[in-house]
């Protein structure tokens, strides 16, 4: 591992039969370490990563007192003297400025962005004034009411010198871009990207390809272009392994070579205890397998472990149940290895136009929501109409998870509910 980091041991133990969901969360935050390097990129390359250095502002940002609109600077205390009549003494446009002193009652015409001279500390728009030319000089009617300090922007206005204006674990975003680039800033320290092993195994699985009839028994491997997907939002690199068939020689010696190159590993399917399901029976020689039995709906049986000091998911084979289970439990985990700082995914309050007769308790499930609008305007949301974890279309059709929590055992319809948006998660639909 890069900069002598390492996982921890046990990194996903525990000591419970079912992980209700917000316990899960917790082992991840307190268990999971920062294992990724750091390296220094430009700008350019460094949308969309975490960064591993504080960022400080090393001057005033805006750097000097500037006009906020196209107009004429004045000193606000001679405008009862001059009676609102200024010669204009010179034309200051961004990126220029005026060296000698501001004669009294006397203003300059000055551009959005450019520094107002010393001295003068207002700035009236010109849709407001009337220049005039009397004796072959300029002169400005500036109107009365404006009050000191109007349209000009000061000097560390936006950031003062010193501010540490961004922490370590936070994702730079085009906002971020264009704070440090404010800055003058023209390189970060951010963590490495991510290995990430990814693989499908099942003797039942085919690649997608029109020319490829499946036959009875038989079904596309629709997991491994989602999970891709998903992987995709973070900084991580990938190697797909493509689909393994259920060989435990050909399973152990992929998992082997896995380990050694990669970071984290994640599988969809095969991770029960059946005969054909080679993939526990591999980590269990290999490394360490802790077994969730996560209390949610979709995704109770999670496999997590590790091998050596790569970090070991083995996803549900239904494509839901993977999807959302990356969403809730894989991405976080990438984060934490990353350096990244985690933050709950926001939740909205929304009515919901469903009921739930009978909701088991002590389990908390996700439902896949349709977001609509009632008769005045207010959001609502309704289920998916059909639960199945198989079911790709439900995730198509849906703008988020619904959450419902263990305490519920039912649901009226017009009850508020919590609604997870995808946009949550960097899943944007247009």
């Amino acid at each position: 591992m890069s900069d002598a980091r390492k996982l921890l041991n046990d990194c996903f133990l525990h000591d419970k039969d079912r992980l209700r969901h917000d316990e899960a969360i917790a082992i991840i935050l307190d268990q999971i370490n920062a294992i990724a390097g750091t390296e220094i990129v430009s700008l350019e390359d460094a949308s969309g990563r975490y960064l591993a250095k504080a960022v400080k502002s090393p001057r005033d940002v805006p750097l000097t007192d500037n006009a906020a609109v196209d107009g004429y600077a004045y000193r606000h205390e001679d405008f009862e003297a001059a009676g609102g009549w200024f010669e204009v003494v010179d034309r200051i446009a961004a990126g220029h400025t005026r060296q000698a002193d501001v004669p009294k009652n006397a203003a300059v015409r000055i551009f959005t962005g450019a520094t107002v001279p010393d001295g003068l500390d207002t700035v009236a728009m010109q849709e407001d004034c009337e220049p005039h030319v009397q004796d072959g000089l300029p002169f400005v009617a500036i109107p009365p009411g404006l009050k000191a300090g109007a349209n000009r922007r000061k000097a560390g206005e936006d950031v003062l010198e010193g501010t540490t204006m961004l922490m370590p674990g936070e994702r730079i975003r085009p906002q971020e871009l264009a704070a440090i680039a404010s800055l003058g800033i023209a390189e970060v320290s951010v963590f490495k990207k991510l290995r990430v092993a990814l693989l499908a195994t099942g003797d039942e699985l085919q690649r997608p390809d029109s020319q490829n009839n499946l036959k009875p028994g038989q079904v596309y491997d629709s997991n491994s272009a989602m999970l891709k997907g998903l992987l995709e939002t973070l900084p991580v690199t990938i190697t797909n392994f493509g689909i393994l068939k259920d060989d435990a020689e050909l399973v152990e010696s992929t998992l082997s070579q896995a380990a050694a190159e990669h970071d984290l590993i994640l599988t969809s399917g095969g991770a029960s205890r059946g005969e054909e399901d080679h993939i526990i029976t591999s980590l269990d020689k290999l490394g360490k397998r802790h077994m969730w039995q996560l209390a949610i709906k979709p995704g109770r049986p999670m496999c997590l472990g590790q091998i050596d000091d790569c970090a070991f998911v083995g996803l549900p084979g239904n494509p839901v149940a993977a999807f959302v289970c990356f969403l809730l439990y894989v991405r976080p985990i990438l984060l934490r290895m990353h350096g990244a700082t985690y933050q709950e995914p926001v939740r909205y309050s929304v009515n919901a136009t469903f009921s739930i007769a009978n909701k088991k308790p002590d389990r908390r499930e996700f439902l896949r929501g349709i977001l609509g609008q009632d008769g005045n305007g207010g959001l609502t949301v309704s289920k998916f109409e059909r639960d199945g974890s198989g079911l790709i279309t439900g995730l198509r059709e849906a703008d988020g998870l619904i959450e419902i929590d263990e305490a519920a055992t039912s649901l009226q319809a017009g009850t508020p509910v919590s609604f997870i948006p995808f946009s949550q998660f960097g899943l944007l639909r247009h």
